[in-house]
């Protein structure tokens, strides 16, 4: 008896490997490049907040702290006269004019002869302290305005005495030029902004 062997051959079919066509290619690479583009922007925009940010909040922190070491001699005074002055000398104001100028000079005692003197030197645009005993220093620039120190009653009036119970008011524009642009008509020239407080002795008599 005759075996008849059926050798079955088996075909395997190619297999077809996936891929991208053109169009999707491009449908992601035209992705990708926005998004990077918008990451390089955002980075880029956030690197200018910074920076700017930055200066503000130095030359703000400069300009609150002249302020706090100011009001530290002003509360602790035992007489504050408002006037005009200079590196080398102090004029109070008299008679019936308004107490307002660009110094004060603050006793910290009974004794006249010691005396801390502020002022704003308009030459430089510079806030400078005095000590009687010649020591120097200066604590705040880039300020604008020509009148900083004020004498004031509770409402905000301003003086035309030397009241006891007076406050003394201090009032600072700054302009910042860090980012001045080259154009002289172009934007960003200058940035400018206001410090301001109102101060009392402690010791009122």
């Amino acid at each position: 008896m005759k075996m008849l062997c059926l050798s079955l051959s088996l075909t395997r079919r190619p297999h077809r490997r996936a891929a991208f066509t053109i169009t999707e290619l491009m449908i992601a690479v035209g992705l990708f490049s926005l998004v990077i583009v918008g990451s390089v922007l955002s980075h880029l925009v956030g690197l200018r907040m910074c920076a700017i940010n930055q200066t503000k909040l130095k030359t703000t922190h400069s300009a609150r702290a002249a302020l706090n070491r100011t009001e530290d001699d002003i509360r602790t005074a035992t007489e504050i006269q408002v006037g005009t002055g200079s590196a080398s000398g102090f004029t109070n104001i008299t008679g019936n004019l308004p107490r307002q100028g660009n110094a004060i000079q603050i006793y910290p005692t009974l004794n006249t002869n010691i005396f801390v003197r502020y002022y704003l030197d308009k030459s430089d645009q510079t806030l400078k302290r005095v000590l009687s005993n010649g020591a120097f220093e200066a604590i705040a620039n880039y300020i604008t305005n020509t009148i900083p120190f004020t004498a004031e009653d509770y409402a905000g009036n301003v003086l035309t005495n030397d009241r006891n119970n007076r406050v003394i008011r201090m009032n600072f524009e700054f302009y910042q030029w860090e980012f001045a642009s080259p154009n002289p008509g172009g934007r960003n020239v200058y940035d400018y902004f206001r410090v301001q407080t109102k101060i009392a002795r402690r010791a009122i008599e």
